[in-house]
């Protein structure tokens, strides 16, 4: 995926997390997950249009189409308030196929740090799988919170270093988001405690006059 491309993935997975934790409503949550779907979508077509029949560059581009499909989906639903359970199956078979990527990644490009990133998306739809397709409703903080950790250690982060010209492929680098994707797979749950929006009490009814 391209730096801006994660730059904007990081942007959607971090205003979807704020939602399951509740600091954010449904419709408020839409627009991006359109704007960056319709990106995801157009994006990959163009550099499988622009490939030459380059097998390599057309299964780079061809997983993309998995992110823009989720937040396109996910942004109908939003809107027309339609159950998820389609959605959750379907992110089943992304985090199935993102596993894939990963082995392509190691065995075809070589590059450590993509493989590391294409696994923590495959845990991270496997989590929607889960939320969306058995109703557990009550696992949203934890998603939420694996959703942001997501947005700034697999997409956000490297798209902005890339940019820069700084995010360089290494078996340290790898390594190291490795044990970082761990941990945050590990602290999801209570952090989801804990970041997750109270409920607002009712108002106290005035006391009566005497």
């Amino acid at each position: 995926m391209s730096a801006v491309g994660l730059l904007y993935v990081g942007a959607v997975l971090f205003v979807n997390g704020m939602m399951l934790l509740g600091h954010v409503s449904a419709t408020g949550a839409a627009p991006l997950n359109f704007f960056v779907g319709a990106l995801q979508v157009v994006a990959p077509t163009w550099l499988i249009v622009s490939a030459g029949g380059d097998a390599t560059r057309i299964a780079e581009a061809a997983g993309l189409y998995f992110f823009g499909f989720t937040y396109l989906w996910l942004g109908v639903n939003l809107v027309t308030r339609w159950p998820d359970h389609g959605l959750g199956w379907f992110s089943l078979v992304v985090a199935v196929s993102r596993a894939g990527f990963a082995v392509h990644s190691w065995v075809v490009l070589g590059g450590s740090v993509l493989v590391v990133q294409w696994l923590m998306w495959s845990v991270l739809w496997g989590a929607f799988f889960v939320l969306l397709a058995r109703d557990r409703a009550d696992l949203a903080p934890a998603v939420g919170v694996l959703a942001i950790g997501n947005a700034l250690l697999s997409t956000g982060l490297p798209g902005f270093l890339a940019l820069t010209g700084a995010w360089h492929d290494s078996p340290a680098l790898a390594g190291g988001l490795a044990v970082l994707g761990i941990l945050l797979l590990l602290l999801c749950r209570p952090a989801g405690r804990l970041l997750a929006a109270r409920p607002h009490s009712p108002a106290a009814p005035p006391a009566p006059r005497r």
